[in-house]
């Protein structure tokens, strides 16, 4: 029995120690790996009252109107990323591009975001759409 524990433990100890060392070094780097991807974790924001932007062609002149006009969207990114995001950086709006004159028209709000924020949802997520009255 002895002989067997001194096999186990002193036969190639360098290797051993080698080996043990190496494994350590891998325990503290993927636990300090899964520390740090822990503190990124995406945080999210609402922006309340953001205008809503009506888009149509160049040729149609008519004055659109949406209601509500204004929304609120949530958004998740980094919060070094979100602490310097403003309103002005994200864009509500309603393309209105082809359409004719329709009756109780709703349209889906699309939202633009930058580089590094993810969009989450809008609320509410149509809008009516209110045609000028025909002269």
């Amino acid at each position: 029995m002895i002989k067997f524990l001194r096999h186990l433990f002193i036969d190639d100890f360098l290797l051993k120690l080698f080996s043990l060392a190496l494994a350590v070094v891998v325990w503290l780097i993927v636990t300090f790996a899964s520390q740090k991807e822990a503190g990124t974790t995406p945080t999210p924001r609402v922006f309340y009252n953001l205008p809503v932007t009506v888009l149509s062609s160049a040729e149609d002149v008519r004055n659109f109107k949406v209601s509500p006009n204004e929304v609120i969207v949530t958004v998740q990114g980094d919060a070094k990323t979100l602490q310097n995001l403003q309103s002005k950086d994200i864009r509500a709006t309603v393309d209105l591009t082809g359409v004719a004159v329709a009756r109780d028209l709703r349209k889906r709000i699309e939202v633009s975001v930058p580089a590094g924020v993810t969009y989450l949802r809008v609320a509410p997520e149509e809008v009516q759409v209110i045609f000028p009255p025909d002269r």
